[in-house]
């Protein structure tokens, strides 16, 4: 793994966030997202949803919403998310900008209380893999959320913005963590390895190395790799949420050597699905 602190980062994506928002017109409200059905409106009260969440967890030990019987991790995500989505619509633009203006902070303690980043998560990171996540990569993950969301509402408005390399840099390592899990049904001798390209800008080398039975993300380029995958930062960020197929992607790369490992890696998903 490679440890990420994202924490001093929060305060400008929201800024960010809230100076879109706050540009924005009615009809710009009501334009639809990636999000199948939901509006930039619904995006900002889904971001609300996930402030409020941490907060209430992570600060007041607050257990949330309970499973219903037999419901799995995505089934549960996507009715509890529906739920605070259409209960929200009652709200106007500008009650959700404020919430989100009036709670950031309160979520920015939270963060600076976790004093142990390498310690355990108090949510593991299910796409990184089934062991115990570190504190940084659930704190890393929250990061991504927040910036992705983003994104797809400036996609929605047509608004560029909030990727330059101290923003969008976070979000690229953070989801080359899920590479490892996609790879591993894929045995291989100890120190082979998938070494990732991503342009731009933001992005760089990274490789992904097998220990003879599994694998681990590494800052160190292999030189001499089994498969490489390189591929633009805006398609990877988009992969491995799904804004985009693996088919749109493969076809935006340029994968060679072991087709196995090359077309694994690019299975990678950093979302719950």
């Amino acid at each position: 793994m490679i440890p990420l602190d994202v924490r001093p980062v929060f305060r400008r994506e929201r800024q960010m966030l809230l100076d879109l928002l706050r540009s924005l017109d009615s009809a710009d409200w009501q334009k639809p997202t990636v999000c199948p059905g939901w509006s930039v409106a619904d995006v900002t009260a889904h971001l609300l949803n996930d402030y409020l969440r941490r907060i209430s967890g992570s600060r007041d030990g607050h257990g949330g919403a309970v499973f219903a019987d037999d419901e799995t991790l995505p089934a549960y995500l996507a009715r509890v998310n529906g739920e605070f989505v259409n209960a929200m619509r009652q709200c106007s633009p500008r009650v959700l900008t404020d919430l989100l203006a009036q709670l950031g902070p309160e979520l920015d303690r939270v963060w600076a209380a976790t004093a142990d980043l390498a310690g355990p998560a108090r949510l593991n990171v299910s796409w990184a893999g089934t062991g115990t996540s570190p504190a940084w990569l659930d704190i890393a993950r929250e990061y991504t959320e927040f910036w992705v969301h983003q994104q797809q509402i400036r996609d929605a408005v047509s608004r560029r913005g909030a990727d330059d390399i101290a923003l969008m840099r976070p979000v690229l390592v953070a989801f080359l963590h899920a590479v490892p899990w996609a790879l591993r049904d894929r045995a291989r001798p100890q120190g082979t390895a998938v070494r990732f390209e991503i342009t731009g800008p933001a992005g760089g080398c990274w490789s992904v190395v097998s220990d003879g039975t599994s694998w681990d993300l590494t800052a160190v380029p292999a030189e001499n790799p089994a498969a490489t995958v390189r591929m633009d930062q805006d398609s990877f960020w988009r992969l491995a949420t799904r804004g985009i197929t693996v088919d749109q992607a493969r076809r935006r790369s340029e994968l060679r050597g072991d087709p196995e490992l090359a077309e694994s890696a690019t299975t990678l998903l950093a979302v719950v699905a």
